[in-house]
């Protein structure tokens, strides 16, 4: 069968290719440009804790080794100069003075305290990011990049896709599928007669990176209103991220209009910043790179026009924290990459291929939605839509939790409402997680006997079925695989329509003993089962693979049979 031709070598297309791989499915990027990516250390992005396992687990190297910074961040409500405070020894009158609202301050993930609401993002130079993913990629005999490649022509027929590129050696390619990661101005999205409605310039932000000293190592922040930025409707919103080094990203909001950001005016903002939040007269730095970001929010009317689809920036733009639409696109590969596997190697299943557009323009078209109603009350602006209950510390907190990847601005998509959602089972019981959540991370003892992390099973095109048993992490597996309710779950996991890895964990937030649970290759929960139920687990399985199984029949019955007669 033809490889899938994914148009674009940015991180959502390089992720994509990783992530077809290491399902056996073979792909081709076309890149439009020489296959190298510019080091632009104002070009940054933020990632949750989730995201950035998924890549790590494509690369096989953790994105901290590669450059990158995990840290939490911190918000400063009034409009106080910090001056001699010690962020991590304050005592509560020093606080209490200041009233500064703290986000999550660990360093690393996992360590935070029990009060924390979670691990901290990952902070990186996108070009860091897409190093490491074409290194990865270049060690992949299933992918092929191919440079100095621009789409001018695409056809479709009812078995494939014929591409044609332009370039020193220009040609036609065959494909399979073909996904748009071609960015905004996606070539692919319009060579499909795709519209892509939506706002222009909804913010605009002057960035610098910079290596220089701030009274917080490693730590971001988040300043609503400095005293010494008191024009316009934001007041001059700050925010300082982490990068090795002792390098930082400080971005600020501009006040709407165009007025161009001139080299003077942004090294004025670095020395007011600076003198603010140092104290010091004459702060030191080096500046590195200077840009501006601006944020578009726009959604295509479409991302699935037969065998083309759209992910990434091609399919969506937003971000009015100025981090979230890399992390989306990334999400768009993650979901779309076990779908198109199980086409490749299984044949076309319309159900779970529409699936893809109905829950991730679903989850993008909820954050759009989100920022759309509380950015005007964020940023002071007026009027119905801008009315977001609460008081300007439930505001502060709503705009942290979006850069913390929490909350209304920040929080990863559920896909509750999915086509792929079992309806009606009988043996369905709540959890911790919906149905349609990403699951928690949680330790599992894997089918040879070794522990690992949940997460780490995902990605490779198979179900996971795991049993919550309390009690058996202190045993070895043998002492308990024959005992119990395992053979007979065994023997349903056995029967499903498609292949899945059967694990057991010690305990899951909310999950009695004996839960079952139903996870899809990308992670998100399909059902919880309370207790082994080969004929419910087999439906929610088939409904999870878009309502059909591998060889086109139906065998619930033959899975309760054959889980009864072990």
């Amino acid at each position: 069968m033809d490889p899938v031709i994914i148009v674009g070598a940015g991180p959502v297309g390089l992720t994509l290719a990783l992530a077809l791989a290491r399902q056996e499915v073979p792909s081709v990027v076309l890149d439009e440009g020489p296959g190298k990516d510019e080091p632009r250390l104002a070009r940054t992005v933020v990632l949750p804790e989730d995201t950035a396992a998924l890549l790590t687990r494509l690369t096989g190297t953790p994105l901290a080794d590669a450059g990158a910074h995990w840290a939490g961040w911190r918000s400063m409500r009034r409009k106080q100069v910090m001056r001699a405070v010690d962020f991590d020894t304050a005592d509560d009158a020093e606080a209490r003075e200041y009233d500064f609202g703290f986000g999550a301050a660990e360093e690393e993930p996992g360590e935070q305290p029990a009060e924390a609401a979670g691990p901290s993002p990952l902070h990186l130079a996108q070009h860091v990011l897409t190093g490491a993913l074409r290194a990865a990629l270049a060690r992949q005999h299933l992918a092929r990049v191919v440079v100095d490649s621009r789409v001018d022509a695409i056809e479709q027929e009812p078995s494939g896709v014929t591409v044609h590129t332009r370039g020193p050696e220009g040609t036609w390619w065959r494909g399979s599928y073909l996904v748009g990661c071609d960015g905004p101005r996606s070539t692919v999205r319009k060579l499909q007669d795709i519209r892509f409605p939506g706002r222009t310039a909804v913010e605009r932000h002057a960035v610098a990176a910079l290596r220089t000293e701030l009274p917080w190592p490693g730590r971001a922040l988040l300043h609503r209103t400095p005293p010494w930025r008191t024009s316009g409707p934001s007041g001059g919103e700050v925010t300082a991220r982490p990068l090795p080094d002792g390098v930082w990203r400080l971005d600020w909001l501009l006040p709407p209009g165009k007025d161009l950001v001139t080299p003077d005016l942004l090294v004025a903002r670095i020395r007011e910043t600076l003198i603010g939040w140092t104290g010091e007269p004459s702060p030191s730095y080096e500046l590195l790179d200077t840009g501006v970001h601006t944020v578009h929010h726009r959604l295509a009317r479409r991302w699935r026009a037969g065998r083309v689809l759209l992910a990434g920036d091609a399919a969506h733009c937003l971000g009015a924290l100025g981090t979230q639409g890399l992390d989306e696109g990334l999400r768009d590969a993650d979901n779309l990459a076990w779908k198109l596997a199980l086409a490749w190697h299984h044949g076309p299943r319309e159900t779970l291929l529409d699936s893809y557009q109905s829950e991730r323009r679903g989850a993008v078209a909820a954050r759009l939605r989100a920022a759309d109603q509380a950015l005007p009350i964020l940023r002071g602006g007026k009027g119905l839509r801008a009315y977001v209950p609460g008081t300007a510390r439930g505001h502060d907190a709503l705009l942290t939790d979006g850069h913390l990847g929490r909350g209304a601005l920040g929080a990863p998509g559920s896909y509750a409402a999915s086509p792929l959602t079992p309806r009606g089972l009988e043996g369905s019981v709540p959890v911790g997680t919906a149905p349609g959540a990403p699951v928690t991370d949680v330790r599992v003892t894997a089918e040879d006997g070794t522990f690992v992390r949940l997460r780490d099973r995902l990605g490779r095109g198979a179900l996971l079925v795991v049993l919550v048993a309390p009690g058996t992490g202190v045993w070895e597996r043998k002492h308990w695989v024959t005992a119990g309710v395992m053979p007979r779950l065994a023997a349903a996991v056995a029967a499903l329509p498609l292949p899945a890895e059967l694990l057991v964990a010690e305990s899951y937030p909310g999950a009695a003993a004996h839960t079952v649970l139903l996870v899809r290759p990308d992670g998100h929960l399909v059902t919880a089962l309370g207790g082994v139920r080969p004929a419910d687990l087999y439906t929610a399985a088939e409904a999870a693979l878009g309502g059909a199984t591998v060889g086109g029949a139906t065998a619930a019955p033959e899975a309760e049979a054959a889980a009864g007669s072990r």
